[in-house]
């Protein structure tokens, strides 16, 4: 197996593993942990060693990690690479039950941008965080993946719908909740253990019990919905790769597969400068939160690292982010979507991602460092520009340029169906990116 080929594998395995930010961080600590980086609590006081690797959480569903170069980082600065851990989906409300026509169903509210039509008919499981209380009172928490196929949500059959093909509008809170099945007589009646305000957290409580949890009373959750089908590679030459989550799951695996190949691979030994990794939840939604990327949570890791003022502002000064989030590929079927001249390939090589309205953080200077570490690694790159009659979406690169006054260049793989419940991107793309990632932090100065 080639290490392009073993790259895949990887992503394929992570995405897997991955059906909730919280899995997704927990997947990527499980790496950073096999590589020699060690916890950090963020309420305790930090005493770091040149040359190694740390990781910190917030709500277990944002992550900072960071290697330490033997450069001081006020002369070296920090080399960061971005992305984020979320995805558009669907999330069970806190009081979810339903019963509809002899059916037990889940209220779902809609997350980020989902594209909808394609979560009709899909075998559908749950993954994220529930809070309960254990036998003694305790309160705790775990991660739970049913991983098996418990929902659905059916389409409505055309021969009731006849403009379904013309025009089919969605309605999120009468259209979308999941069935999980038919009513019984448990689901009903007198017995508080089954009525149906407490069907849903009893079903976790046995699941949770079933992963050898002890569970008295669940408390809460953050739940989400999501489609079954494992990843894919797909094509006559298998040169896509399909599958849940890509938009974001696959720069945060590209950018966690550089941090960790650079430690080998620094050609400025023995003055390594300081490497580091963040992905954030709630971009999707706008990242105002205490683990969004406009929250405080990658500001106040640099701050520690930075040390007294003037030595964080001479480190801000020598620092670089790029921020990594899926670009769209041009579909052939909707070629007039794209401007003419900017319209990214599959297979062609990550895209450098431009806005002058600043919806993008890109600038001509970041751009230009950009395409020279992919020249380093023999990588071909691309050009992302919004039709100018379109509205263009945004990045956390714009947020922490503002936020934190670093340079940021927004690039990522190409892609298409972006925000669908499955996604296609190139077998090739991940591994360009990848490797134009590791030639910056492994070879950029600073300056």
């Amino acid at each position: 197996m080639t290490q392009q080929a073993e790259f895949n594998q990887g992503l394929i395995d992570f995405l897997q593993s991955s059906p909730s930010p919280a899995h997704a961080v927990k997947a990527m600590v499980r790496q950073l942990e096999q590589a020699g980086y060690q916890a950090l609590n963020e309420g305790d006081e930090w005493q770091l060693e040149p040359s190694q690797g740390y990781w910190t959480t917030r709500g277990d569903r944002s992550l900072v990690a960071f290697r330490l170069g033997d450069k001081p980082v006020a002369e070296g600065g920090v080399r960061m690479i971005g992305a984020h851990t979320d995805s558009p989906c669907l999330k069970v409300k806190p009081k979810a039950e339903l019963l509809r026509q002899g059916c037990l169903q889940l209220g779902v509210e809609v997350y980020g941008g989902v594209l909808m039509h394609p979560w009709f008919d899909r075998d559908l499981s749950l993954a994220g965080q529930v809070h309960f209380r254990d036998e003694t009172g305790k309160l705790t928490a775990a991660l739970l993946d049913v991983a098996k196929p418990i929902a659905i949500i059916p389409s409505l059959a055309i021969h009731l719908n006849r403009e379904a093909n013309k025009s089919s509008e969605i309605n999120a809170q009468l259209h979308l909740p999941p069935i999980l099945g038919l009513a019984t007589d448990d689901h009903s009646g007198d017995n508080a253990k089954t009525s149906p305000a407490l069907v849903f957290r009893c079903l976790l409580a046995d699941w949770l019990r079933d992963e050898g949890h002890s569970v008295g009373e669940v408390v809460d959750y953050d739940l989400c919905f999501y489609d079954t089908q494992p990843p894919a590679l797909v094509g006559l030459n298998q040169e896509f790769i399909s599958s849940a989550r890509l938009d974001n799951l696959l720069s945060c695996y590209t950018g966690l597969q550089a941090l960790l190949a650079a430690d080998t691979l620094a050609t400025d030994s023995p003055q390594a400068a300081t490497s580091l990794l963040v992905c954030n939840d709630h971009e999707e939604v706008g990242s105002a939160s205490a683990i969004g990327a406009e929250g405080p949570f990658l500001e106040s890791v640099l701050r520690r690292l930075g040390g007294e003022e003037q030595k964080y502002q001479r480190m801000m000064a020598r620092s670089m982010l790029i921020s990594c989030d899926n670009a769209h590929a041009i579909h052939p079927n909707y070629a007039d979507k794209h401007d003419e001249n900017h319209g990214p390939k599959i297979n062609a090589g990550p895209v450098i991602k431009v806005n002058a309205n600043q919806r993008y953080a890109t600038s001509s200077e970041t751009s230009a460092l950009f395409t020279s570490f992919c020249d380093m690694a023999k990588v071909p790159y691309q050009h992302f520009v919004v039709r100018s009659d379109m509205g263009c979406g945004s990045t956390i690169g714009p947020i922490a340029a503002t936020k934190l006054g670093v340079r940021v260049v927004d690039v990522g793989a190409p892609q298409w169906s972006m925000h669908s419940i499955r996604e296609t991107a190139g077998t090739q793309d991940a591994w360009y990116l990848a490797q134009a990632l590791q030639a910056f932090i492994s070879t950029w100065d600073g300056q």
